[in-house]
């Protein structure tokens, strides 16, 4: 999975975001930039945070940005990732809440988008890998670490 986020150049490095929304916006700008999701494909999200809470904080550090399955803004399936180097808060006061690395998932149907959060949740599970992510600041830091821990 690493390995694919450096061949289609779905990866973003930054230092930090001033809001969880502005994070948003970066964590689909590599999705954006091949044509795999529209512009409002963010705000889309944004939207659905606002409405349901921070449902894509799937662990401590760990967002997962998504949108409904089969959305109109999205025009392929991919997962964008994206880390930054100061956490943003999605809940001010709830540190359980905050995150530095970004999954974001785009996808056609609604079966394409439980085998992307189901190969992502297996990626995270996999020992050493998130603390490895953190510490990532480069693409061929991700190609390391998907040599290390998942090939």
């Amino acid at each position: 999975m690493l390995r694919e986020f450096v061949e289609k150049k779905h990866y973003k490095f930054a230092a930090g975001a001033e809001t969880w929304q502005e994070a948003v916006r970066m964590s689909c700008e590599s999705l954006e930039a091949d044509g795999t999701v529209n512009a409002q494909y963010a705000e889309e999200i944004i939207r659905c945070v606002e409405k349901y809470g921070p449902y894509i904080i799937i662990m401590p550090d760990v967002a997962m940005p998504h949108s409904q399955e089969g959305s109109a803004n999205v025009n392929k399936t991919a997962i964008g990732f994206m880390k930054l180097e100061k956490p943003v808060s999605f809940d001010p006061g709830d540190p359980e809440k905050d995150a530095t690395l970004f999954f974001t998932l785009a996808a056609s149907d609604s079966d394409q988008h439980m085998a992307n959060m189901v190969r992502l949740s297996e990626m995270l599970m996999t020992d050493g890998v998130a603390d490895a992510l953190k510490a990532a600041r480069t693409p061929e830091d991700l190609l390391t670490i998907q040599e290390k821990y998942l090939d």
